[in-house]
């Protein structure tokens, strides 16, 4: 029997995954372990190897497409295996966006014979168009003939997010479209545990049914949603609907730490003649931040409904912002770190994170965060806490700025941050506490290098 390929959870939030790209073809020998292909989840980019040796096989994993992870992508033969196509099909397939119930997710063939696989439009061998009940009826709603759309389902067969996402191409001259409706609609791809063609479904198809209507068709272009944004939708929606959030400001005098990290930087030893290091005022804002955390350890928490989560070690996210979304890897016991290690870990979390390489453990977890917007000239502005976290760390831009010194005026650098707390793990004076042990750590950055 053939070995199935199959999409595999590569990341603990994933529930479905796009194949950026294959690095075999049709009918190509494979070797087990040699590279089959890229998945791209909503944080990272992983290689997929194969699972077997053989000859790959009825590729129906399209890239670019969203598939439900534990779908079969292809089938490997071994060497001289008898190839069928309908092995392949005739195994077990999962609904394409589990749209059905009962048995429609599993290939059921009539006593004739199994259907050839469809590599275009969803018909079949007898020309017929195949489509889901639901795909069907949301054709019937929208006018739209279903022979112009391309299927994405198995073995070529349309689904919901098909007819979602095609223009619409009247069936026939009564069909019962509004003369003024837009001539594209958002595509609504499922969130993880949703009911698809249930309430969330409806509610999402209306909310995108009004947006469009207040604009004039033509006047717009769609850009589907990718696995990172829809994750990044729901995550900040649930932090905010289910983390009760409060804010605490504090304006930080950094002219000491930027003449600390003037001199720092001066004297890094060179390595292939480039420094060994170029500390940023954010690689001493993180480590300030660890401080600032072993010095109020009941801060470094995480809320769970059973338990407080209390750690042992500072592990600090670095809001990272990538094509499309932003992404935060870990800075691992930043308080064991020197500036110039945490500094070196940053860089190259961050050229992975921009090239979708990060690995699983690196951007998991966590206890606390940073998000620096000060190098867009942003003053000041409020985080979203990000579960587990308890804590996240807004940082706006050093600004020259007067400020009273006695009964003096002069001029200062000034920083503005802003903590986000989650008050079920954090009480407003547990956060103040935290908030002015970090002031104090820097305003005197001497305790960074010690």
């Amino acid at each position: 029997m053939p070995v199935e390929v199959i999409l595999p959870k590569v990341d603990m939030d994933m529930s479905t995954g796009r194949i950026s790209k294959w690095h075999v073809a049709e009918g190509q020998a494979v070797r087990q372990g040699e590279l089959l292909f890229e998945i791209e989840t909503d944080k990272a980019a992983m290689e997929i190897d194969s699972p077997a040796a053989g000859v790959i096989r009825d590729i129906v994993g399209e890239e670019n497409v969203d598939i439900p992870v534990g779908r079969p992508v292809a089938w490997i033969y071994a060497e001289g295996e008898a190839y069928a196509p309908a092995v392949a099909v005739q195994s077990t397939v999962p609904a394409s966006s589990g749209e059905n119930s009962g048995n429609e997710g599993r290939s059921t063939l009539p006593p004739s014979g199994p259907p050839a696989i469809s590599p275009t439009r969803g018909e079949n061998s007898s020309g017929a168009v195949r489509a889901t009940p639901l795909a069907r009826r949301r054709a019937r709603e929208r006018g739209l003939d279903l022979s112009a759309v391309r299927g994405s389902g198995p073995r070529g067969r349309i689904v919901r997010a098909d007819v979602e996402g095609a223009a619409i191409t009247p069936s026939s001259p009564s069909s019962p479209v509004a003369e003024n409706a837009p001539s594209l609609k958002l595509p609504i791809s499922p969130l993880e545990g949703e009911m698809v063609g249930g309430p969330e479904e409806g509610a999402a198809a209306a909310s995108s049914d009004r947006t469009l209507a207040l604009f004039e068709p033509g006047s717009y272009e769609l850009a589907p949603h990718d696995a990172m944004r829809r994750a990044i939708a729901r995550r900040l929606v649930e932090a905010k609907a289910t983390v009760p959030h409060f804010y605490l400001t504090a304006h930080c005098g950094i002219d000491a730490l930027l003449r600390l990290r003037a001199d720092l930087n001066a004297t890094a030893p060179g390595r292939d003649g480039e420094p060994a290091w170029r500390l940023s005022v954010n690689d001493m804002v993180v480590k300030a931040l660890a401080a600032a955390l072993v010095k109020v350890p009941a801060a470094n928490v995480s809320w769970t409904d059973e338990a407080m989560v209390r750690h042992r070690h500072v592990d600090v996210g670095i809001a990272v912002s990538v094509p499309g979304g932003l992404i935060t890897p870990i800075v691992r016991r930043a308080e064991e770190k020197s500036l110039s290690a945490i500094s070196n870990e940053t860089k190259a979390l961050a050229e992975r994170a921009r090239a979708r390489a990060l690995r699983p453990q690196e951007y998991r977890g966590g206890t606390t965060a940073v998000s620096n917007l000060g190098m867009f000239g942003v003053s000041e502005f409020a985080a979203i806490v990000n579960p587990p976290h308890a804590t996240i760390l807004a940082v706006g831009a050093g600004e020259r700025r007067a400020v009273v010194d006695g009964d003096l005026i002069r001029a200062a650098t000034m920083m503005t941050v802003t903590l986000s707390a989650d008050h079920r793990a954090v009480d407003g004076a547990l956060a103040a506490e935290l908030l002015a042990a970090f002031r104090e750590t820097i305003e005197h950055p001497l305790g960074l290098v010690a």
